[in-house]
């Protein structure tokens, strides 16, 4: 079932999303050389806990995965391309980096994830984060009343297919409100004109993840959560929550 959210409802939802942004910049701005992916995890969830807010990632447990969730951020690295568990890894200099975290604020829901390189970056990576953020800006865009969504899919998919790269199949964005994942599904790639019509009030979350590699299989780590290239290229994952209104997209999850 698909929830039509009021204005008012957009509103609280704007205030989670408002915790995710601040959360990603704090892990962006911690991210460095020799800091571990356990310690940005700590950095988020001070952030959420100062702004009362719980996190939607901590021990979930989707039917895929075989234990819930340990942490309030995916953190992954290079050839991940989503759903990384924190660990004692420590940064390197040039590794690509993909932040997706979750916050819960007074009973609605917001999601978004970053990319960015640490240290001295290598031209393929910033042309990969360029592309996947093109992607997610392409998809926002097309986020508007009266399109549907196999526009926003079409949207998101045609920019990755012009840079040469995969998507993971099976993976996409969701709607949200009230929990994390909701209906519609919004995936990466799709027909225009076809779909779930989008009105005034329906909150999507729009993500991109591309790998660079070109193809659009993946492998799972023992672990059952992170997603990785099979053919160790890398990826990059860019996210946000999105209102559809008449005045145009709205991100709930900017600053």
């Amino acid at each position: 079932m698909v929830e039509i959210k009021t204005d008012g409802a957009l509103e609280a939802m704007r205030e989670a999303g408002r915790v995710v942004a601040r959360a990603l910049a704090a892990v962006q701005d911690a991210a460095g050389v020799g800091v571990s992916l356990r310690e940005l995890d700590e950095v988020a969830r001070a952030v959420l806990a100062e702004a009362g807010a719980r996190s939607p990632f901590l021990g979930y447990r989707p039917s895929f995965a075989p234990t819930p969730f340990p942490a309030v951020i995916c953190a992954s690295v290079n050839d991940a391309v989503v759903h990384g568990i924190p660990d004692g890894y420590r940064l390197r200099d040039g590794d690509l980096v993909s932040i997706d975290c979750g916050a819960e604020l007074e009973g609605w829901t917001g999601d978004a994830a970053v990319s960015f390189i640490v240290g001295t970056p290598r031209p393929a990576d910033l042309a990969l984060v360029k592309a996947t953020r093109e992607a997610l800006d392409a998809g926002i865009a097309a986020a508007t009343v009266g399109n549907r969504m196999g526009d926003v899919s079409h949207a998101v998919g045609a920019v990755a297919r012009s840079a040469g790269c995969g998507m993971p199949r099976d993976f996409g964005g969701h709607g949200i409100g009230r929990r994390m994942h909701e209906d519609p599904p919004v995936p990466n790639r799709g027909r225009p004109g076809r779909g779930f019509p989008l009105r005034h009030g329906l909150t999507i979350a729009i993500e991109p993840m591309l790998m660079a590699g070109g193809r659009d299989d993946y492998r799972t780590d023992a672990d059952g959560w992170t997603l990785r290239t099979v053919d160790g290229s890398r990826a990059a994952h860019f996210e946000h929550t999105v209102a559809v209104t008449e005045e145009g997209p709205r991100i709930l999850t900017l600053p």
